[in-house]
């Protein structure tokens, strides 16, 4: 069993404010720190730390930063033969985070847009492998890459976010679709869909797209709707430092977990600590838990509900 995460890998930039700028207001930090990032690469490193065998297909920039994030990813133990490089300047991402842990994030896709999914060999996808997307890459490779892993017999999980246009075919393509609420009502209006809450939205997608569509809630958990079952699970109550990295915490653990042989409702737990265990540290990376972490504090979460 493997996971194989198709996505970005940027340089994060972090300033702390005392609060988020409003538009055309400058707000001043006196320092900045530079961490590893991007929502593919982060979601690869969850589920390592998840006990998971990954592998990460992407592009940098033939630049510092770039060779400094394939190292950091190599010492993860992920297999990097498939991060490969481009002309243009490794992807960066530009991180405010307030005095409550809330963030804004501005993004620079730069390498991350030439991944293509053509550089994802046949051999590396069948029924034994997780295939991971996200939007942080071109929709329309994440939708070739779909197709040919759904046609392999792998797992496909997508997670939408950043929400923007993408391939109709994408969202049948794939096996679990993962959103916040924002995401949801997002894609729920592209589809020229009338729900925007996250129950009838999830309710909704699920039905469209003929797949299972879990919506995370921040400090409230995550619903998850397939089709055969609705799932609740809660979140841990922890003391948020910030949240940037909670939803990749999420992910990769979701992934690692189903790659692992558990169920949907185990799973979910799972990745739910996960990603409250995420907003305790600092940083997108630094706030990844590791599966010894995470098994201390599974039992402090109630099991998932029907609902």
């Amino acid at each position: 069993m493997s996971v194989l995460v198709f996505g970005s890998i940027n340089a994060d930039f972090i300033v702390g404010v005392d609060h988020l700028p409003k538009p055309g207001e400058t707000v001043v930090a006196p320092t900045y720190r530079f961490l590893p990032g991007g929502k593919g690469a982060n979601q690869a490193v969850a589920a390592a730390r998840a006990g998971a065998r990954v592998a990460f297909h992407g592009r940098i920039g033939e630049d510092a930063f770039g060779q400094a994030l394939k190292d950091g990813l190599a010492a993860e133990g992920i297999d990097v033969t498939g991060l490969l490089k481009s002309k243009e300047p490794t992807g960066a991402a530009f991180i405010a985070i307030d005095t409550s842990g809330e963030n804004q994030i501005l993004g620079a896709l730069g390498a991350n847009y030439e991944a293509r999914a053509a550089d994802v060999p046949d051999a590396s996808l069948g029924p034994a492998t997780t295939v991971v997307l996200e939007m942080e890459v071109p929709p329309v490779e994440n939708a070739a890459l779909a197709a040919r892993a759904r046609k392999a017999g792998s797992r496909v999980i997508f997670n939408f976010a950043p929400a923007m246009r993408a391939p109709a075919s994408l969202f049948t393509d794939v096996s679990i679709l993962v959103l916040n609420e924002h995401e949801a009502a997002s894609l729920a209006k592209q589809m020229e869909m009338p729900e925007r809450e996250p129950k009838p939205a999830a309710a909704a997608l699920a039905r469209r797209f003929g797949n299972t569509v879990i919506v995370t809630l921040g400090a409230e958990g995550a619903i998850a709707i397939g089709p055969d079952a609705a799932w609740r699970i809660g979140a841990l109550d922890v003391t948020v430092v910030d949240t940037v990295g909670a939803g990749d915490a999420f992910l990769g653990t979701l992934a690692a977990a189903l790659d692992q042989g558990r169920d949907l409702p185990s799973a979910l737990r799972r990745a739910s600590v996960a990603g409250a265990l995420a907003c305790t540290v600092a940083g997108a990376r630094d706030g990844l838990p590791t599966r010894a972490v995470v098994d201390r504090r599974e039992a402090d979460l109630a099991a998932a509900t029907r609902f």
